[in-house]
């Protein structure tokens, strides 16, 4: 599936997005976040969470800066 919108940093992005984005399993994307290694989400309300685009945008960078 090809991204229908453009880069928007302030927009927030919710799990099954996330999960798109950086083809990781939710519980992975868990571990990482509990370790520190992965954006914290931000609580949307006691059901939703959410994500900053900017810091998954980032996230994904720093990850394919390390892989060279």
């Amino acid at each position: 599936k090809t991204r229908e919108t453009p880069y928007d940093p302030t927009r927030l992005l919710r799990r099954p997005a996330v999960l798109e984005r950086i083809a990781l399993s939710d519980t992975t994307i868990s571990r990482l976040e509990r370790a520190g290694k992965f954006p914290r989400a931000i609580r949307l309300s006691p059901g939703a969470v959410a994500w900053r685009e900017s810091d998954i945008e980032a996230w994904i960078a720093e990850r394919a800066e390390a892989s060279r």
